[in-house]
């Protein structure tokens, strides 16, 4: 069971991550916003509200013998990625599973990709991404840490200059997951 405090700190690390982004994206000359959309024109980036039913402590079930997969791009090209394990957890009150990728490049960090109810609606319609870095999010007892309210769009989701690998198959969702980023406005892209 979490403290009041531990909660309030958790809560304000998601929103000084937010902020920090919409900074960056609006000010850096590296964001993948595209530069007239920059500045005073960028409309900002939208998301659910924090809720903590969507932050999962969870083993990760490892599989047997961990299959490299070859992704699609958003540009027609691929990546290759290990599926290593799959996370378990229930979204309301239906059973839910993530397969969990490390990437081909012996990064020890996990991708967990997901398209859900939401996406093409009110999230992006290629699905969000979130990231698992062992040294922050995996517990000494060997379980790790899966916040969706830290799901977060491709770059593509805000300039179709850039490739992004497509979520595979098997962590398409039918629930929706009404937590972290939104769909970044269409008409954001009038100014490309």
């Amino acid at each position: 069971m979490t403290s009041q405090s531990d909660d309030s700190d958790w809560r304000r690390a998601i929103e000084r991550n937010r902020k920090r982004k919409e900074r960056y994206f609006r000010e850096n000359q590296r964001s993948p916003i595209p530069p007239a959309t920059r500045g005073e024109s960028f409309p900002g980036l939208d998301y659910y509200d924090v809720d903590p039913d969507y932050r999962f402590v969870l083993e990760l079930e490892p599989y047997d013998d961990p299959e490299t997969v070859t992704v699609e791009t958003t540009a027609d090209g691929e990546q290759t990625y290990r599926r290593v394990g799959r996370f378990r957890f229930e979204v309301g009150e239906t059973d839910v599973s993530l397969d969990a990728f490390e990437p081909a490049d012996g990064s020890d960090r996990l991708w967990v990709p997901f398209r859900d109810a939401t996406s093409g609606d009110e999230t992006y319609g290629a699905g969000r991404y979130v990231d698992l870095d062992p040294e922050e999010d995996r517990r000494d007892d060997g379980a790790w840490l899966l916040d969706l309210n830290r799901a977060y769009n491709p770059t593509c989701a805000y300039n179709p200059a850039y490739e992004c690998p497509l979520v595979p198959a098997s962590n398409w969702l039918d629930v929706p997951i009404e937590a972290g980023e939104r769909d970044f406005p269409a008409d954001a892209h009038a100014h490309e």
